[in-house]
């Protein structure tokens, strides 16, 4: 009698070798932006170290500390202006950061992907590395620190586009709300083991707190290199059509005019269509521009994105100032609003796929998210239960919308019906949408550097109001929705003006 086939091989061989392919791409992609995001955080970890109470701690045997009360922090951050200093390493790395993404998109459209970021990674890792070796070489400039955070946002503006236009070659629009929802927690998952992993040194050797993220982001580099298969055509996979199907996947209106014409039209339709993907030239800037949504989301990302990367890199100072937490035990709490962000981003990308309204799902997330940020800092701090749980309603309010427009929109966009076939346009799209809320996210973390000195309560009245001017932007877009989907839900007979 023959045995039957042992289960994990029925398993692997229920998958075809373009699932099998897809998933790889889908599994390196969020690894390697994980990466990217898990070096980024440990800045925001070590402030609290870089800067404390002396006059709470034991000083060392021998040390006269009569009159120096800050003899436990480093220079040049020992002094009242340390909150001004951090926000311009901040705004070092972020506007960089901004710049550097407008033309990363463009590289991104003529540059192999796999060099690409495979380049982009070793740098970044080298660079992270230096920042924490700062550390043991007794470093005490603030230029050195503002060098190595301007090197190190040019070359993380390598990642976005190029993951993204790498994903956007293997996945149609059928369920791209939802597969990229679940892809893009690669930012709350990096930022969540970025938190962790220089939680664990900083009270010790702070200076690990950045080489150990930067070894990692530099292996997922190598990674990159020896792996990364940048479209399906390359490993003879189904291509994708320009808006993003496989060329399987067909329109029933297309269905029934190949059904009239013949097979032999309908293959040449489908060699016409790869004939100009395959001549298509990369789009312009100001091109990328004109396709319809482009500007409404990338302004509503800019003060999306301010919020988001206020909390990223001033939560757990927050939490240390104003519920006195350890430096460790805060960065470790902090973990919890990129939690919620997780559980935001899918949520947000599932109610998309199905209502078909990507900016009316963005802006009621943004309504909810303005009053629970007031609530959280207005009973955030009265029990550790309620800290947990606004931090985790607050992150996947605020991060549902930002993952949505970085991912899924982009996507969309970046494969409009306006580009007639060329699909090009998904790298420079994204940089454009990423790099206009990056200069929100430059812009957050150097208003709460300013604000904070005068009260957090300010702080939380300026995130407040950038939700409201996110929806702001948004309401042309939703209006149209609205509109849509009225008219689709009236009765054939009628004709929608």
């Amino acid at each position: 009698m023959k045995s039957p086939l042992a289960p994990g091989i029925r398993f692997v061989t229920s998958f075809s070798r373009d699932g099998w392919y897809r998933g790889s791409i889908l599994l390196l992609t969020f690894l390697f932006y994980t990466a990217y995001h898990l070096s980024r955080k440990p800045i925001s970890i070590v402030k609290s170290q870089l800067h404390r109470n002396c006059s709470e701690l034991v000083p060392p045997a021998g040390l006269n500390v009569s009159d120096n009360d800050t003899w436990c922090d480093w220079v040049p951050f020992d002094q009242g202006n340390y909150k001004a200093l951090f926000g311009i390493l901040d705004n070092c790395f972020l506007v960089a950061y901004a710049i550097g993404m407008f033309f990363s998109g463009i590289f991104g459209e003529r540059l192999p992907l796999r060099y690409y970021l495979s380049f982009g990674m070793l740098m970044s890792g080298l660079f992270t590395c230096l920042f924490g070796l700062g550390y043991y070489w007794e470093v005490h400039s603030l230029l050195f620190y503002a060098f190595i955070q301007v090197m190190n946002g040019l070359m993380q503006t390598t990642g976005w586009p190029a993951v993204v236009a790498c994903v956007g070659n293997w996945f149609g629009k059928g369920k791209r709300g939802f597969i990229m929802g679940v892809w893009n927690s690669h930012t709350s998952v990096g930022n969540i083991l970025g938190s962790l992993i220089a939680g664990a040194y900083v009270s010790s050797a702070w200076g690990m707190s950045f080489i150990v993220p930067g070894l990692i982001i530099a292996a997922t580099g190598v990674i990159c290199f020896f792996f990364l298969v940048e479209k399906p055509e390359d490993v003879n996979c189904s291509p994708q059509h320009s808006s993003g199907r496989q060329l399987g996947e067909t329109e029933p209106l297309l269905q029934n005019l190949r059904s009239t014409e013949g097979m032999s039209n309908g293959s040449l339709a489908t060699e016409s269509v790869e004939v100009a993907e395959e001549h298509a030239e990369a789009i312009s800037f100001v091109g990328a521009l004109c396709i319809p949504g482009v500007v409404e989301f990338s302004l509503c990302l800019l003060f999306a994105k301010l919020v988001s990367y206020t909390f990223l890199y001033w939560l757990p100072l927050y939490i240390s100032n104003v519920v006195h937490f350890h430096a460790k035990e805060a960065g470790d709490l902090s973990t919890l609003f990129d939690v919620g962000g997780i559980v935001g981003g899918i949520l947000a990308g599932l109610v998309s796929d199905y209502t078909g309204g990507r900016a009316t799902t963005c802006c009621v997330m943004l309504l909810l998210a303005a009053p629970m940020l007031f609530l959280y800092n207005d009973i955030g701090r009265r029990s550790l239960g309620t800290t947990i749980g606004m931090l985790l309603l607050c992150g996947g309010l605020v991060n549902g919308p930002y993952a949505l427009i970085t991912t899924a929109v982009s996507a969309d966009l970046g494969t409009h019906e306006s580009l007639r076939g060329n699909s090009r346009a998904l790298s420079t799209v994204t940089a454009i949408i990423d790099g206009t809320g990056s200069i929100g996210a430059a812009l957050g973390p150097l208003l709460a550097g300013l604000i904070s000195p005068t009260g957090w309560n300010n702080v939380f009245y300026m995130l407040i109001c950038a939700d409201a001017l996110a929806c702001l932007f948004l309401s042309r877009l939703v209006y149209k929705e609205a509109q849509s989907t009225c008219c689709s839900s009236m009765n054939n007979s009628f004709r929608c003006h």
